[in-house]
Protein backbone atom coordinates (compact mmCIF):
# COMPACT_ATOMS: atom_id res chain seq x y z
CA UNK A 1 0.00 0.00 0.00
CA UNK A 2 1.52 3.57 -0.96
CA UNK A 3 1.91 6.38 1.09
CA UNK A 4 -0.98 8.41 0.88
CA UNK A 5 0.71 11.40 -0.54
CA UNK A 6 2.65 8.83 -2.91
CA UNK A 7 -0.76 8.61 -4.79
CA UNK A 8 -1.02 12.28 -6.30
CA UNK A 9 0.68 11.83 -9.60
CA UNK A 10 3.52 13.93 -10.48
CA UNK A 11 2.31 15.05 -14.04
CA UNK A 12 -1.07 15.94 -15.82
CA UNK A 13 -2.02 13.37 -18.79
CA UNK A 14 -2.98 15.02 -22.03
CA UNK A 15 -4.80 12.92 -24.20
CA UNK A 16 -4.31 14.67 -27.16
CA UNK A 17 -1.72 12.48 -28.45
CA UNK A 18 -3.84 9.47 -28.00
CA UNK A 19 -6.86 10.41 -29.81
CA UNK A 20 -7.61 8.20 -32.68
CA UNK A 21 -7.17 11.58 -34.80
CA UNK A 22 -5.68 14.56 -34.84
CA UNK A 23 -7.93 17.59 -32.81
CA UNK A 24 -9.57 19.83 -35.12
CA UNK A 25 -7.77 22.96 -33.87
CA UNK A 26 -8.96 26.57 -32.53
CA UNK A 27 -9.94 28.56 -35.69
CA UNK A 28 -10.99 32.10 -36.00
CA UNK A 29 -14.47 33.12 -37.83
CA UNK A 30 -14.18 33.68 -40.96
CA UNK A 31 -14.05 37.91 -41.74
CA UNK A 32 -13.44 38.49 -38.18
CA UNK A 33 -12.91 41.30 -36.87
CA UNK A 34 -10.59 40.66 -34.39
CA UNK A 35 -8.76 37.75 -33.82
CA UNK A 36 -10.16 35.76 -30.99
CA UNK A 37 -6.98 33.47 -30.77
CA UNK A 38 -5.09 36.53 -30.37
CA UNK A 39 -7.71 37.56 -27.34
CA UNK A 40 -6.87 33.96 -25.25
CA UNK A 41 -2.88 35.39 -25.05
CA UNK A 42 -4.05 38.68 -23.77
CA UNK A 43 -6.91 37.95 -21.32
CA UNK A 44 -5.23 34.29 -20.32
CA UNK A 45 -2.36 34.00 -17.52
CA UNK A 46 1.25 32.42 -20.52
CA UNK A 47 1.52 29.61 -18.70
CA UNK A 48 -1.70 28.27 -19.08
CA UNK A 49 -2.59 29.16 -22.91
CA UNK A 50 0.80 27.36 -23.31
CA UNK A 51 -0.30 24.01 -21.21
CA UNK A 52 -3.77 24.47 -23.30
CA UNK A 53 -1.72 24.58 -26.73
CA UNK A 54 0.69 21.58 -25.32
CA UNK A 55 1.00 17.96 -27.41
CA UNK A 56 3.17 17.04 -24.45
CA UNK A 57 1.49 13.41 -23.57
CA UNK A 58 2.48 14.13 -20.02
CA UNK A 59 3.21 17.78 -17.98
CA UNK A 60 4.65 18.13 -14.64
CA UNK A 61 2.78 18.95 -11.67
CA UNK A 62 5.00 21.64 -10.03
CA UNK A 63 5.91 20.88 -6.54
CA UNK A 64 4.24 23.50 -5.21
CA UNK A 65 1.01 22.91 -6.71
CA UNK A 66 1.14 19.42 -5.61
CA UNK A 67 1.90 20.31 -1.84
CA UNK A 68 -1.49 22.82 -2.77
CA UNK A 69 -3.16 19.64 -4.08
CA UNK A 70 -2.29 17.60 -0.68
CA UNK A 71 -3.23 20.57 1.86
CA UNK A 72 -6.65 20.60 -0.05
CA UNK A 73 -7.08 16.70 0.71
CA UNK A 74 -6.04 14.70 -2.32
CA UNK A 75 -6.19 12.33 -2.91
CA UNK A 76 -9.61 12.38 -2.27
CA UNK A 77 -11.00 8.60 -1.04
CA UNK A 78 -11.70 5.91 -3.17
CA UNK A 79 -14.61 4.01 -1.61
CA UNK A 80 -16.83 1.59 -2.46
CA UNK A 81 -20.65 1.19 -2.40
CA UNK A 82 -20.89 -1.93 -0.54
CA UNK A 83 -24.85 -0.41 0.90
CA UNK A 84 -25.63 0.11 -2.96
CA UNK A 85 -24.78 -3.22 -4.22
CA UNK A 86 -26.87 -4.48 -1.79
CA UNK A 87 -30.11 -2.95 -2.59
CA UNK A 88 -29.77 -3.39 -5.62
CA UNK A 89 -28.93 -7.08 -5.16
CA UNK A 90 -26.23 -6.41 -8.06
CA UNK A 91 -23.05 -9.06 -8.73
CA UNK A 92 -21.26 -6.08 -9.80
CA UNK A 93 -18.68 -4.06 -7.40
CA UNK A 94 -19.43 -0.51 -7.58
CA UNK A 95 -16.73 2.25 -6.51
CA UNK A 96 -17.14 6.06 -6.28
CA UNK A 97 -14.43 8.42 -6.38
CA UNK A 98 -15.02 11.17 -4.21
CA UNK A 99 -14.14 14.82 -5.43
CA UNK A 100 -16.98 16.25 -2.67
CA UNK A 101 -13.78 15.99 -0.14
CA UNK A 102 -12.47 19.00 -1.01
CA UNK A 103 -12.64 21.99 0.88
CA UNK A 104 -15.13 23.20 -2.26
CA UNK A 105 -17.26 20.40 -2.17
CA UNK A 106 -16.21 19.60 -6.05
CA UNK A 107 -13.45 18.59 -9.03
CA UNK A 108 -13.43 22.55 -9.92
CA UNK A 109 -10.40 23.11 -7.71
CA UNK A 110 -8.03 21.35 -9.30
CA UNK A 111 -7.44 23.65 -12.47
CA UNK A 112 -8.02 26.24 -9.56
CA UNK A 113 -5.03 26.25 -8.25
CA UNK A 114 -2.75 25.44 -10.74
CA UNK A 115 -4.13 28.38 -12.60
CA UNK A 116 -4.10 31.16 -9.95
CA UNK A 117 -0.72 29.69 -9.14
CA UNK A 118 0.45 30.59 -12.80
CA UNK A 119 -1.10 33.62 -12.40
CA UNK A 120 0.68 34.76 -9.36
CA UNK A 121 4.00 33.76 -10.93
CA UNK A 122 3.55 35.90 -13.62
CA UNK A 123 2.89 39.14 -11.54
CA UNK A 124 -1.48 39.17 -12.13
CA UNK A 125 -3.66 40.49 -9.04
CA UNK A 126 -6.85 40.25 -10.18
CA UNK A 127 -8.52 36.82 -11.47
CA UNK A 128 -11.99 36.89 -13.48
CA UNK A 129 -14.19 34.03 -14.52
CA UNK A 130 -18.04 32.57 -14.44
CA UNK A 131 -19.58 29.89 -12.72
CA UNK A 132 -22.55 28.18 -13.42
CA UNK A 133 -23.86 26.30 -10.27
CA UNK A 134 -21.39 27.92 -8.02
CA UNK A 135 -19.50 25.14 -7.64
CA UNK A 136 -16.42 26.95 -10.03
CA UNK A 137 -16.62 30.13 -8.57
CA UNK A 138 -15.99 28.97 -5.32
CA UNK A 139 -12.96 27.02 -6.02
CA UNK A 140 -11.68 30.39 -8.02
CA UNK A 141 -12.32 32.48 -4.65
CA UNK A 142 -10.05 29.81 -3.28
CA UNK A 143 -7.83 29.48 -5.12
CA UNK A 144 -7.20 33.35 -5.45
CA UNK A 145 -7.37 33.71 -1.74
CA UNK A 146 -4.30 30.97 -1.74
CA UNK A 147 -1.93 33.24 -3.82
CA UNK A 148 -2.93 36.43 -2.29
CA UNK A 149 -5.26 37.65 -5.70
CA UNK A 150 -8.57 39.09 -6.03
CA UNK A 151 -10.80 37.34 -8.31
CA UNK A 152 -14.63 38.80 -9.94
CA UNK A 153 -17.08 36.08 -10.35
CA UNK A 154 -20.29 36.44 -12.55
CA UNK A 155 -22.64 33.69 -11.45
CA UNK A 156 -25.51 32.65 -14.01
CA UNK A 157 -28.69 34.14 -12.55
CA UNK A 158 -31.10 31.21 -12.11
CA UNK A 159 -28.34 29.47 -9.97
CA UNK A 160 -27.33 33.19 -8.43
CA UNK A 161 -31.22 33.56 -6.93
CA UNK A 162 -31.71 29.38 -5.78
CA UNK A 163 -27.68 28.69 -4.44
CA UNK A 164 -27.47 31.89 -2.48
CA UNK A 165 -25.01 29.92 -0.04
CA UNK A 166 -22.62 29.13 -2.76
CA UNK A 167 -22.46 33.39 -3.68
CA UNK A 168 -22.28 33.67 0.62
CA UNK A 169 -19.03 30.70 0.50
CA UNK A 170 -17.34 33.42 -2.62
CA UNK A 171 -17.95 36.06 -1.05
CA UNK A 172 -16.41 34.80 2.53
CA UNK A 173 -12.93 33.93 0.62
CA UNK A 174 -13.16 37.31 -0.95
CA UNK A 175 -14.55 37.67 -4.05
CA UNK A 176 -16.97 39.63 -5.75
CA UNK A 177 -20.05 37.91 -7.26
CA UNK A 178 -22.56 39.20 -9.92
CA UNK A 179 -26.10 37.56 -10.91
CA UNK A 180 -25.31 37.51 -15.03
CA UNK A 181 -26.62 38.80 -17.12
CA UNK A 182 -25.69 41.92 -15.85
CA UNK A 183 -25.78 45.47 -16.82
CA UNK A 184 -22.00 45.79 -15.89
CA UNK A 185 -21.06 44.60 -18.97
CA UNK A 186 -21.94 45.73 -22.51
CA UNK A 187 -22.89 42.30 -23.60
CA UNK A 188 -25.29 41.49 -20.26
CA UNK A 189 -26.96 44.88 -21.09
CA UNK A 190 -27.58 44.10 -24.72
CA UNK A 191 -29.06 40.67 -23.16
CA UNK A 192 -31.26 42.21 -20.57
CA UNK A 193 -32.52 44.49 -23.14
CA UNK A 194 -33.81 41.46 -25.07
CA UNK A 195 -34.92 40.03 -21.87
CA UNK A 196 -35.37 41.11 -18.94
CA UNK A 197 -36.43 37.92 -17.63
CA UNK A 198 -33.12 35.61 -19.10
CA UNK A 199 -32.22 33.02 -16.31
CA UNK A 200 -28.72 33.17 -17.28
CA UNK A 201 -26.47 30.70 -18.66
CA UNK A 202 -22.76 29.61 -18.87
CA UNK A 203 -22.24 30.89 -22.73
CA UNK A 204 -23.59 34.43 -21.51
CA UNK A 205 -21.00 34.36 -18.14
CA UNK A 206 -18.61 33.50 -20.19
CA UNK A 207 -18.84 36.11 -22.33
CA UNK A 208 -19.41 38.64 -19.38
CA UNK A 209 -16.75 37.60 -17.13
CA UNK A 210 -14.34 37.97 -20.37
CA UNK A 211 -15.32 41.06 -21.76
CA UNK A 212 -14.56 42.40 -17.95
CA UNK A 213 -11.57 40.65 -17.75
CA UNK A 214 -10.57 42.89 -21.28
CA UNK A 215 -11.89 45.97 -20.36
CA UNK A 216 -9.98 45.97 -17.18
CA UNK A 217 -6.69 44.35 -17.77
CA UNK A 218 -7.50 41.76 -15.47
CA UNK A 219 -6.85 37.50 -16.49
CA UNK A 220 -9.69 35.04 -17.43
CA UNK A 221 -9.31 31.91 -15.74
CA UNK A 222 -11.52 29.05 -18.23
CA UNK A 223 -13.28 26.30 -15.50
CA UNK A 224 -14.45 23.54 -18.25
CA UNK A 225 -14.53 22.59 -22.17
CA UNK A 226 -10.78 23.71 -22.97
CA UNK A 227 -8.36 21.23 -23.09
CA UNK A 228 -6.32 22.75 -20.37
CA UNK A 229 -8.84 22.18 -17.76
CA UNK A 230 -8.75 18.59 -18.70
CA UNK A 231 -5.28 18.21 -18.34
CA UNK A 232 -5.61 19.58 -14.72
CA UNK A 233 -8.11 17.59 -13.71
CA UNK A 234 -6.67 13.87 -15.16
CA UNK A 235 -5.07 14.00 -11.38
CA UNK A 236 -8.76 12.70 -10.54
CA UNK A 237 -8.41 9.60 -12.73
CA UNK A 238 -4.51 8.78 -12.42
CA UNK A 239 -5.32 8.73 -8.57
CA UNK A 240 -7.95 6.38 -9.06
CA UNK A 241 -6.15 3.77 -11.16
CA UNK A 242 -3.37 3.95 -8.74
CA UNK A 243 -5.98 3.47 -5.78
CA UNK A 244 -7.67 0.48 -8.04
CA UNK A 245 -4.12 -1.05 -8.49
CA UNK A 246 -3.79 -0.92 -4.83
CA UNK A 247 -6.88 -3.21 -4.39
CA UNK A 248 -6.06 -5.17 -7.28
CA UNK A 249 -9.42 -4.28 -9.30
CA UNK A 250 -9.88 -3.46 -12.61
CA UNK A 251 -12.39 -1.25 -14.15
CA UNK A 252 -14.84 -2.34 -16.71
CA UNK A 253 -17.11 0.44 -16.52
CA UNK A 254 -16.67 4.09 -16.10
CA UNK A 255 -19.28 6.70 -15.75
CA UNK A 256 -19.29 10.59 -15.10
CA UNK A 257 -21.46 13.83 -15.78
CA UNK A 258 -21.25 16.37 -18.48
CA UNK A 259 -21.28 19.63 -18.21
CA UNK A 260 -18.51 20.94 -19.96
CA UNK A 261 -16.80 17.83 -19.94
CA UNK A 262 -13.51 18.44 -17.72
CA UNK A 263 -15.16 16.24 -14.90
CA UNK A 264 -15.34 13.25 -17.08
CA UNK A 265 -12.32 13.86 -19.38
CA UNK A 266 -10.35 14.31 -15.86
CA UNK A 267 -11.90 10.97 -14.34
CA UNK A 268 -11.88 8.69 -17.48
CA UNK A 269 -9.16 10.24 -20.00
CA UNK A 270 -6.36 8.20 -18.13
CA UNK A 271 -7.81 4.98 -18.35
CA UNK A 272 -8.67 5.48 -22.13
CA UNK A 273 -5.24 6.68 -23.00
CA UNK A 274 -3.87 2.98 -21.05
CA UNK A 275 -6.05 0.85 -22.86
CA UNK A 276 -7.91 0.33 -18.97
CA UNK A 277 -11.79 -0.29 -19.28
CA UNK A 278 -14.00 -1.43 -21.93
CA UNK A 279 -16.63 0.98 -21.25
CA UNK A 280 -17.02 5.05 -20.81
CA UNK A 281 -20.20 6.81 -19.82
CA UNK A 282 -20.79 9.98 -20.48
CA UNK A 283 -23.84 11.08 -19.00
CA UNK A 284 -26.18 14.60 -19.75
CA UNK A 285 -29.03 16.26 -19.12
CA UNK A 286 -32.32 15.44 -20.67
CA UNK A 287 -33.80 18.99 -20.72
CA UNK A 288 -29.98 19.88 -21.94
CA UNK A 289 -29.74 17.14 -24.81
CA UNK A 290 -26.55 17.85 -26.50
CA UNK A 291 -25.66 14.57 -26.93
CA UNK A 292 -29.42 13.53 -28.80
CA UNK A 293 -29.57 16.15 -30.32
CA UNK A 294 -26.10 18.31 -30.63
CA UNK A 295 -24.31 19.04 -33.92
CA UNK A 296 -20.75 18.07 -34.04
CA UNK A 297 -19.73 21.52 -35.78
CA UNK A 298 -17.43 24.49 -35.18
CA UNK A 299 -18.92 26.72 -32.56
CA UNK A 300 -17.84 29.31 -30.46
CA UNK A 301 -17.73 28.20 -26.43
CA UNK A 302 -19.32 31.29 -25.30
CA UNK A 303 -22.26 32.97 -26.05
CA UNK A 304 -20.94 36.08 -27.66
CA UNK A 305 -18.69 35.15 -29.19
CA UNK A 306 -15.65 36.48 -27.89
CA UNK A 307 -13.50 32.86 -28.11
CA UNK A 308 -11.81 30.58 -30.81
CA UNK A 309 -14.31 28.15 -32.55
CA UNK A 310 -13.63 24.97 -31.53
CA UNK A 311 -15.11 21.60 -32.99
CA UNK A 312 -17.55 19.97 -30.04
CA UNK A 313 -21.05 18.74 -30.17
CA UNK A 314 -23.38 21.74 -29.55
CA UNK A 315 -26.42 23.35 -29.31
CA UNK A 316 -25.44 25.90 -30.64
CA UNK A 317 -24.09 28.93 -28.71
CA UNK A 318 -27.48 30.88 -28.44
CA UNK A 319 -29.15 27.91 -27.15
CA UNK A 320 -31.23 29.32 -23.63
CA UNK A 321 -31.16 26.22 -21.05
CA UNK A 322 -34.04 25.24 -19.05
CA UNK A 323 -33.35 26.47 -15.47
CA UNK A 324 -33.29 22.94 -14.11
CA UNK A 325 -31.34 22.46 -10.79
CA UNK A 326 -28.44 20.94 -12.27
CA UNK A 327 -26.92 24.37 -12.84
CA UNK A 328 -22.91 23.00 -13.51
CA UNK A 329 -24.86 21.07 -16.74
CA UNK A 330 -26.86 24.28 -18.24
CA UNK A 331 -24.33 24.15 -21.10
CA UNK A 332 -24.45 24.00 -24.74
CA UNK A 333 -21.15 22.45 -25.63
CA UNK A 334 -18.86 19.63 -24.87
CA UNK A 335 -15.05 19.31 -24.44
CA UNK A 336 -13.45 19.19 -28.04
CA UNK A 337 -11.53 16.16 -27.18
CA UNK A 338 -14.39 14.29 -25.46
CA UNK A 339 -16.90 15.09 -28.67
CA UNK A 340 -14.37 13.40 -30.62
CA UNK A 341 -14.55 10.00 -28.54
CA UNK A 342 -18.21 10.01 -28.74
CA UNK A 343 -18.23 11.16 -32.61
CA UNK A 344 -15.82 7.88 -32.95
CA UNK A 345 -17.78 5.22 -30.64
CA UNK A 346 -15.18 5.66 -28.01
CA UNK A 347 -17.07 7.14 -25.31
CA UNK A 348 -21.01 6.07 -24.94
CA UNK A 349 -23.42 8.46 -23.99
CA UNK A 350 -26.99 8.35 -21.44
CA UNK A 351 -28.86 11.34 -20.50
CA UNK A 352 -31.39 11.62 -17.77
CA UNK A 353 -34.35 13.61 -16.40
CA UNK A 354 -34.91 15.27 -13.24
CA UNK A 355 -37.25 12.82 -11.96
CA UNK A 356 -34.67 10.13 -13.12
CA UNK A 357 -32.11 11.71 -11.08
CA UNK A 358 -33.60 12.42 -8.36
CA UNK A 359 -34.42 9.28 -7.56
CA UNK A 360 -31.25 8.11 -8.17
CA UNK A 361 -29.44 10.72 -5.50
CA UNK A 362 -32.31 9.10 -2.54
CA UNK A 363 -31.66 5.73 -3.55
CA UNK A 364 -27.51 6.86 -3.16
CA UNK A 365 -27.66 8.96 0.15
CA UNK A 366 -30.04 7.03 1.93
CA UNK A 367 -27.35 3.63 1.28
CA UNK A 368 -23.68 5.65 1.21
CA UNK A 369 -25.25 8.51 3.61
CA UNK A 370 -23.75 11.45 1.25
CA UNK A 371 -25.52 13.87 -0.76
CA UNK A 372 -24.88 14.12 -3.93
CA UNK A 373 -24.64 17.08 -5.91
CA UNK A 374 -27.43 16.71 -8.77
CA UNK A 375 -24.85 17.61 -11.16
CA UNK A 376 -23.09 14.15 -10.05
CA UNK A 377 -27.08 12.19 -9.43
CA UNK A 378 -26.85 11.94 -13.25
CA UNK A 379 -23.34 9.50 -13.03
CA UNK A 380 -25.29 7.88 -10.36
CA UNK A 381 -28.24 6.71 -12.51
CA UNK A 382 -26.44 5.70 -14.84
CA UNK A 383 -24.60 3.51 -12.39
CA UNK A 384 -27.55 2.34 -11.06
CA UNK A 385 -28.45 1.30 -14.33
CA UNK A 386 -25.36 -0.64 -15.04
CA UNK A 387 -25.41 -2.38 -11.85
CA UNK A 388 -28.68 -3.63 -13.02
CA UNK A 389 -28.03 -4.87 -16.43
CA UNK A 390 -25.09 -6.49 -15.15
CA UNK A 391 -27.21 -8.44 -12.14
CA UNK A 392 -29.99 -9.23 -15.51
CA UNK A 393 -26.62 -10.45 -17.26
CA UNK A 394 -24.90 -12.26 -14.15
CA UNK A 395 -21.99 -10.37 -14.65
CA UNK A 396 -19.59 -9.08 -12.43
CA UNK A 397 -18.52 -6.35 -13.57
CA UNK A 398 -16.77 -3.49 -11.70
CA UNK A 399 -18.52 -0.09 -12.38
CA UNK A 400 -16.26 3.18 -11.36
CA UNK A 401 -17.62 6.21 -11.05
CA UNK A 402 -16.65 10.06 -10.39
CA UNK A 403 -18.85 11.49 -7.39
CA UNK A 404 -17.52 14.94 -8.82
CA UNK A 405 -19.17 17.39 -5.55
CA UNK A 406 -21.80 16.92 -2.77
CA UNK A 407 -25.27 18.38 -2.86
CA UNK A 408 -25.36 20.23 0.93
CA UNK A 409 -25.69 23.29 -0.20
CA UNK A 410 -28.20 22.07 -3.01
CA UNK A 411 -31.00 20.88 -0.07
CA UNK A 412 -33.44 24.11 -0.96
CA UNK A 413 -33.61 22.32 -4.71
CA UNK A 414 -33.77 18.78 -3.68
CA UNK A 415 -36.69 19.92 -0.79
CA UNK A 416 -38.29 21.44 -4.56
CA UNK A 417 -37.92 18.03 -5.87
CA UNK A 418 -39.44 16.28 -2.92
CA UNK A 419 -42.83 18.53 -2.99
CA UNK A 420 -42.68 18.46 -7.08
CA UNK A 421 -42.91 14.39 -7.33
CA UNK A 422 -44.20 13.41 -3.61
Amino acid sequence: MANIEDIIPNYWYNIIPDLPKPLPPPRDPPDAEFSRIDLLRKIMPQEVLRQQFTVERFVTIPKEVREAYFNIGRPTPLVRAKRLEEVLNTPARIYYKYEGATPTGSHKINTAIPQAFFSMKEGINHLVTETGAGQWGTAVALAARMYGLNSTIFMVKVSYEQKPQRRTIMQLYGAKVHSSPTPLTEFGKKVINQNPSHPGSLGIAMSEAIEYAMSNGYKYLVGSVLDVVVLHQSVIGLETMRQLEDIDEEPDVLVGCVGGGSNFGGFTFPFIGSRKGSKYVAVGSYEIPKFSQGAYNYDFPDSAGLLPLVKMITLGRDYVPPPIYSGGLRYHGAAPSLSMLIKEGIVSWKEYNEREIFEAAQMFLQTQGIVPAPESAHAIKAVIDEAREAKAKNEKRVIVFNLSGHGLLDLPNYESMMKRIG
